[in-house]
């Protein structure tokens, strides 16, 4: 553990490291805690330049606490369509409306208070507070752990509890309370451009001076790989009915917020969101379990006359699913009525809140046309 001067120019070195060289980010140019913590939630499980252009569009459509909690939820998810782990576009609104019923509007500065809000846990609370109120948190990531364990030279599974909590220790006595949310910046910014996960760049790091695993040729070990957890293969068929004005079905979110254990659960696969009749199905028998449930389920029972025309296979993954999905398409004179169900433009499905894979079966038969 750095002690004295060591410690001392450690700080010095990254905070100028980072004072130079940081990249230039639009949440780096405020202190406006509504928009850290929007951009704070918008980074996990998203690359900085996929979240750069929703989080500029979702400021200008809701740029303050106020009109995120008043706004409808589907335009809010329609905002955050394309971003996935819609739960937390979700949280964010119902912290928004939180906020605005217990704190005046304010993003809190008391930590407890913070961590009591829907989708804050302790990484996102020392962010926020440290970034937007300088109050003294260390942040600890995944990027920040990484740095720690090559610091220290730590190894084994970083995401054990035992371990964890020795690195958010290392966390805060690294901390430079004079700048906590610079210095923290600075931790995560060095492990997302230069302490990187694969072929760390050793050599224009500001501290690999103080770095023990460098030092033991350990750089590229630490930290461990984690066990991935095994793939699950789903194969959906997804139906895109059409009438003469290019209208198609599309089928309601479901009412209840509670998810299904299942894996293919269509419900959670759709993100809870609008989407074709959708099922899963085993492999090579897509055409009729499909045709035998528009009939059940969308006809009542009906005999169902539209050919259904096969178009090219689609692509997906979520968290551990590897999906494939046929998507077929139906010319109907009248779409059927179904309790829920909206009539849209195809074309236009995009201004609805959808998920990606909703997204790609209306592009594959978009592309058909």
């Amino acid at each position: 553990m750095l002690t004295g001067a060591p410690l001392s120019r450690f700080r010095k070195n990254l905070v100028a490291w980072f004072a130079e060289f940081q990249r230039d980010l639009p949440w780096r140019r405020t202190r406006d805690p509504y928009h850290i913590w929007l951009s704070e939630i918008m980074l996990q499980q998203t690359r900085v330049a996929a979240a750069i252009p929703y989080y500029e569009r979702f400021l200008e459509r809701f740029p303050s606490v106020e009109a995120l909690a008043r706004a409808p939820q589907e335009e809010v998810l329609r905002l955050w369509s394309g971003l996935g782990y819609y739960s937390r576009a979700r949280n964010l609104q119902k912290a928004a409306q939180e906020i605005i019923a217990k704190h005046n509007g304010v993003f809190p500065s008391k930590p407890a208070e913070a961590l009591a809000l829907p989708g804050i846990g302790a990484y996102t609370a020392a962010a926020i507070l440290s970034i937007a109120y300088q109050k003294k948190h260390a942040v600890l990531d995944g990027n920040v752990a990484r740095v720690i364990a090559r610091l220290n030279a730590v190894r084994g599974d970083l995401r054990t509890n035992g371990t964890w909590q020795k690195l958010q220790g290392s966390a805060d006595y690294l901390l430079d309370e004079k700048s906590p949310g610079d210095w923290n910046q600075a931790m995560m910014e060095l492990g997302a451009t230069l302490c990187m996960p694969r072929s760390p760049q050793c050599l224009l790091c500001p501290v690999s001076e103080f770095c023990e695993a460098r030092k033991h040729g350990l750089a590229d070990v630490i930290p461990e790989k984690r066990a991935k957890r095994n793939t699950v293969e789903i194969t959906l068929a997804s139906l895109v009915l059409m009438d003469a004005r290019g209208k198609t079905l599309l089928l309601a979110p479901p009412k209840s917020a509670r998810k299904s254990a299942a894996a293919d659960d269509i419900h959670t696969l759709v993100s809870r969101m609008w989407h074709f009749p959708t099922l899963a199905v085993p492999r090579g028998q897509a055409a009729a379990a499909l045709a035998k449930f528009v009939e059940e389920s969308l006809f009542a029972g009906r005999a169902f006359r539209a050919e259904l025309l096969p178009l090219k296979k689609v692509r997906h993954a979520v968290t551990y699913r590897s999906i494939t999905i046929f998507p077929f398409r139906a010319d109907v004179e009248k779409l059927p009525r179904v309790p829920g169900a909206k009539f849209f433009p195809l074309a236009n499905v995009s201004a609805l809140a959808i998920s990606n894979l909703t997204r790609k079966v209306s592009r594959a038969v978009l592309a058909s046309k």
